[in-house]
């Protein structure tokens, strides 16, 4: 269960402030009326220690730090409390430290003394008051008061006497110096920043001989004490009190007290003894009082400080302070229907819920900007989302600040992260299924070269020059694989690679191609009588052929690696939230030049195989040359538009789809007739048969 701590301040060496009692068994009060609540932290119990500081600053600073230290000094135990190494929160005494600074997570009930100083001040110069004595306790309240006044009282042209510092624990000849400053000065109004115990003493060593009238001002730590209103000298005194209040039920729990429940409390022992000059039954140690309590004292009867509820100020502030932990708890550990006692929070979280928010509009997260709200004040504002592309990285930023250009905003728009970066990987399921084609077109190639060549003394080998298709045949395996270079990241060398190596490799198909074609149409002109073409267009011509529209496409390559060759390139514009890394082709003019040699050598071998296509013969190679031709332009016409359209690494599968069906085109229409006769029609591959001389 969570534990609070409070510091019962006894004002003087060997007796008890009845006052500082009532505080108190009224923080008791509100813990357990807290914990008989439904609303506020249900199915939790609140435990407490309540600590003597026997109103030393020392002492209450040492056992503060042993709580956050998780070292337990307990003077006043209670059975319901499991011991635990810190303690949530500290309910201190009305004149601790409010130095923010020095103690952020300090929060009070009692107004600051900033505020009670610059009221003293105002209020002395409406009186006219201009010459003053002031006396101050020689602590942190005090002399942070007594500053803060000092200041206040010079901006209103109020002239100081003198200032004097006294602590009670101080020898008693300073006592004496400081009441002989008061009654030696000139002025008669003397402001006292002083706690109650110091004040105290000093007002009992100013009783002793005679004063002049003095009209003293007084800080709220003893101007609302009980005990002053018995000293003549305090007659009149004005400063700054609390307001009083009521707290239903205090004074029932304050008067139901058995001796029995009395002896169970160290502290509640002292008090009835010291109330009622008894000694309880039971107790053990000695006791200066010799009469023993018989049962007779009634605690109704007394008439103390903790018995009197007339006035609840700083009781009230007690009483608020532990609501106010309640709550800020409530907050950390509870939802709306339970709590979660297995939660661990640090103290510093309980501070967080202690502060009341009073904002025109809640603070904007990161991830918004503020945007002020026409007509109105500065601090109402709307929170406005980054823009595409921006993010605010603090809580209320008045702009957006633009992520770099290989950055894009993570989900909350409160932080910057590297673009992903695509392009066609060989994980890629698109790639695999690219490369699986690739492979499978390679081997096919590879498996007519083996039948080939198995069968290269048969007729429908021989026949339109083998050695062209041979020759053809590697290229097109050439050309199965050079799609492959278009797969990976791009790098320098493979993006100068893959375009040169498809451009040379497919200009060298469709020379072959072209070759075979011309082959066709100069066998049939020889067959004409007379005719002495085929002398003209022998072996060594169809070689040249190859040799020379291949060189033209190497030429245009050299010229375009020279001149400005393909590189990566970080694509940052297509996509706004990931980088495509493509090849850039550099020089564009190079590409579709590349691109426009392949596309007339494969048209012209399309018109003279068109032409060619109704020679006399069974086996009219003219025929599946047209058709395959058809495939090539129609896949490479409609590459284009592709091509251009399509986004990332997209593009690139396109270009390898073209390669691809652009090949597997030409290998079908040409090889397979051929493929298929060789092994599963042998009866047909013969001279007579290819050549029309047999009936089909």
């Amino acid at each position: 269960m969570p534990n609070v701590s409070y510091f019962l301040k006894l004002l003087y060496p060997y007796s008890m402030d009845f006052r500082q009692l009532r505080f108190a068994r009224a923080f008791a009060f509100t813990i357990l009326e807290i914990n008989n609540r439904t609303d506020v932290l249900p199915g939790i119990t609140l435990g407490y220690w309540i600590h003597d500081s026997c109103s030393d600053v020392q002492m209450a600073i040492k056992i503060a730090l042993q709580f956050e230290n998780g070292l337990d000094p307990v003077f006043n135990d209670t059975n319901s409390c499991l011991k635990s190494a810190t303690v949530p929160a500290t309910v201190g005494d009305s004149t601790s430290s409010a130095d923010k600074h020095q103690f952020p997570a300090f929060l009070r009930t009692v107004p600051s003394d900033h505020h009670q100083a610059a009221a003293l001040a105002k209020m002395v110069k409406y009186y006219g008051w201009t010459w003053i004595g002031a006396v101050r306790s020689d602590t942190d309240y005090g002399n942070y008061g007594m500053a803060a006044f000092l200041k206040a009282a010079q901006e209103e042209g109020i002239c100081v006497e003198y200032s004097e510092a006294y602590i009670r624990t101080q020898p008693r000849r300073k006592l004496e110096r400081v009441a002989n400053v008061i009654r030696r000065s000139t002025a008669r109004v003397i402001v006292a920043f002083v706690h109650a115990g110091d004040m105290k003493f000093i007002i009992e060593e100013l009783a002793q001989q005679p004063l002049p009238p003095i009209q003293w001002i007084a800080s709220e730590s003893w101007i609302i004490h009980p005990d002053f209103l018995r000293f003549n000298i305090c007659t009149g005194a004005l400063g700054f009190g609390f307001p009083r209040s009521v707290i239903p039920g205090l004074r029932e729990f304050l008067l139901d007290l058995s001796p029995k429940q009395v002896l169970e409390s160290p502290l509640l022992t002292e008090f009835w003894e010291s109330s009622f000059s008894c000694s309880l039954k039971g107790r053990t140690g000695s006791s200066e009082f010799l009469r023993e309590c018989n049962g007779s004292e009634d605690i109704r009867a007394l008439q103390n400080p903790y018995t009197d509820t007339s006035q609840l100020r700083i009781t009230n502030l007690v009483y608020k302070a532990t609501y106010a932990i309640a709550h800020a708890l409530h907050s950390v550990i509870c939802n709306e229907t339970q709590c979660d006692q297995t939660i661990k929070f640090a103290p510093w979280q309980v501070k967080l819920f202690c502060v009341p928010k009073s904002v025109c509009s809640e603070s904007c997260p990161p991830g918004t900007r503020k945007a002020v709200q026409k007509g109105r004040p500065i601090c109402c504002f709307d929170c406005i989302p980054c823009a595409e592309g921006e993010i605010s990285n603090k809580t209320d930023s008045l702009d957006c600040i633009r992520c770099p250009a290989e950055f894009w905003p993570n989900m909350k728009q409160d932080g910057c992260l590297p673009k992903p970066v695509e392009f066609l990987s060989w994980d890629d399921t698109l790639a695999i299924i690219l490369t699986v084609f690739s492979i499978t077109g390679a081997f096919m190639a590879v498996c007519v070269i083996v039948v080939f060549y198995r069968h290269r003394a048969s007729p429908i080998v021989r026949a339109n020059n083998s050695e062209l298709s041979f020759l053809l045949l590697f290229s097109l395996t050439l050309c199965f694989l050079c799609s492959l270079t278009f797969i990976g990241q791009p790098s320098e060398w493979s993006c100068m690679l893959r375009h040169t190596a498809f451009g040379i490799t497919f200009v060298l198909c469709i020379s072959c191609v072209l070759g075979k074609t011309i082959v066709v149409l100069m066998a049939f002109k020889a067959t004409l009588p007379g005719s002495n073409v085929m002398k003209w267009f022998g072996p060594l011509q169809q070689r040249l052929i190859v040799f020379s529209f291949s060189l033209i496409q190497v030429l245009i390559c050299v010229l375009w690696l020279k001149i400005s060759p393909p590189f990566p390139f970080k694509n940052l514009k297509h996509y706004k939230e990931k980088i495509i890394l493509e090849c850039d082709l550099g020089s564009v003019i190079g590409f579709w030049a590349v691109l426009g040699y392949i596309g007339c050598l494969a048209f012209l071998c399309f018109i003279l195989a068109f032409l060619a296509r109704k020679l006399p013969d069974n086996f009219n190679e003219a025929k599946f040359i047209t058709f395959s031709m058809l495939i090539f332009c129609a896949v490479w016409i409609t590459f284009i538009p592709s091509y251009v359209s399509s986004p990332g690494k997209f593009t690139v599968a396109v270009e390898i789809f073209a390669i691809l069906a652009s090949s597997f085109g030409l290998i079908i229409c040409i090889f397979a007739p051929k493929c298929f006769i060789i092994v599963f029609r042998p009866e047909q591959n013969t001279k007579k048969h290819i050549t029309g001389k047999v009936l089909s």
